[in-house]
């Protein structure tokens, strides 16, 4: 099954967020303006969100 189906983002922006929060300790609000910045207006509740429910597959996955 697809974890990222019914999304509004696509998933390569939900995976930049994450993985920029987990690796670098970037926190919402400056992940929020650093999307804003590339045209994507997304706000830091909703990377909040993301984070919660991908950063532990990731972090799994990817082992930092």
């Amino acid at each position: 099954m697809n974890p990222f189906k019914g999304r509004y983002f696509q998933r390569d922006i939900i995976l930049w967020a994450v993985r920029w929060y987990c690796k670098y300790g970037i926190s919402y609000r400056e992940l929020q303006e650093m999307l804003a910045e590339r045209g994507v207006n997304v706000d830091h509740s909703t990377i909040y969100r993301w984070v919660q429910r991908y950063a532990p597959e990731m972090e799994k996955r990817l082992r930092w």
